[in-house]
């Protein structure tokens, strides 16, 4: 069985085809980075615009990449949320139209979703149970995962995802767009004795995540350290070491105390924030020091990406989970609601 998987929540166009037995046969991305980064961040009309550009040219070369024709293609699925609503139309209109026409059923896929079940794209995969850390540019999540739509939310964000406040603390550090990564790089080079930052939340009891007041913290410190309104490079990376180091030590003690809580020895980390290096290097510690395993795509695929719609939406096509020829999009769609599979 064979299915397209259609992505286009926020500013990447993914386009993948997944087989249940020879698994990820042909996927493509397009990053509409260069297109926001005049403008400091992601502007929803062009998004929505470029992803209807980019879309069609994109499925055909999938299909080419695969050689598959409309014929070997057994359903198709579409991120139909969360994320801006005019980009996840764009994929849902192109996903449910060409469904009706190849006379295929079509899979409606939590974002989200796609973003747990990419680690088992990978050859080693994690069985359930297992706790999941979800942080992205607009969510951060430690969700409890007892199979494919049996989830239950132990914490989330309140405020800024982690996602969100590396790239705006990678703004007021002169960043440019999307800072997120350039921030990471940065602090390679930066002294983590010179500052010490806040771990938000970690001195209360619970699992909720706060990152606001964190880049607030950096806001402050790179004025009092700034000479006319300018800081220097390495104080900047000191800063941007800084942050990070609190980041990750915030989001490691909430993976500690929800580990302690559930008694799992399994740990999955998905999203675009879990590309970072050091993120990774910690929680490897943490679930060594524990006698457990930490899980994690491959970096092309802990951005938004086509290959995790596609075996998300594989689970829900065998579960006979499909959609009627109503197109929606749903910006706001908490995991926890989605049936079991």
């Amino acid at each position: 069985m064979r299915i397209l998987g259609i992505e286009t929540s926020c500013d990447e166009t993914g386009i993948a085809i997944y087989d249940d037995q020879e698994g990820l046969l042909a996927h493509q991305l397009y990053s509409q980075v260069e297109l926001h980064a005049d403008y400091g961040g992601v502007v929803p009309e062009l998004a929505s615009r470029d992803h209807s550009r980019k879309i069609i040219p994109l499925i055909r070369q999938t299909l080419k990449e695969a050689n598959c024709t409309a014929d070997d293609i057994d359903g198709v699925a579409f991120t139909a949320g969360p994320g801006l609503v005019g980009a996840l139309l764009v994929g849902a209109s192109v996903g449910r139209s060409l469904a009706y026409a190849w006379n295929k059923p079509a899979v409606a896929v939590h974002h989200m979703e796609g973003h747990l079940l990419a680690p088992m794209l990978e050859e080693n995969k994690p069985d359930f149970p297992f706790l999941a850390l979800l942080v992205s540019g607009g969510h951060t999540q430690m969700v409890r995962v007892d199979g494919i739509g049996r989830y239950t939310l132990l914490g989330e964000s309140v405020d800024d995802a982690a996602g969100e406040a590396f790239d705006k603390t990678a703004k007021l550090l002169g960043l440019d767009y999307p800072g997120g990564p350039r921030l990471a790089k940065m602090a390679e080079t930066g002294d983590s004795s010179r500052f010490t930052f806040p771990r938000p939340m970690t001195n209360r009891p619970g699992l909720d995540f706060s990152f606001s007041g964190l880049k607030t913290f950096a806001a402050n410190t790179i004025a009092a350290e700034s000479v006319d309104g300018v800081c220097d490079e390495q104080t900047k990376a000191d800063i941007a070491r800084a942050f990070e180091d609190a980041v990750v030590d915030t989001l490691a003690i909430k993976c500690k105390r929800a580990l302690k809580e559930t008694g799992l020895k399994r740990l999955v980390i998905a999203g675009g924030v879990s590309a970072n290096s050091h993120l990774r290097e910690q929680l490897e510690k943490l679930m060594k020091s524990r006698g457990g395993e930490v899980f994690y795509p491959r970096h092309e695929f802990c951005a938004d990406n086509g290959a995790m719609i596609a075996y998300a939406g594989m689970q829900r096509l065998k579960a006979n989970q499909t959609v009627g020829l109503e197109i929606s999009a749903v910006p706001r769609w908490p995991m926890d609601t989605l049936p079991a599979v």
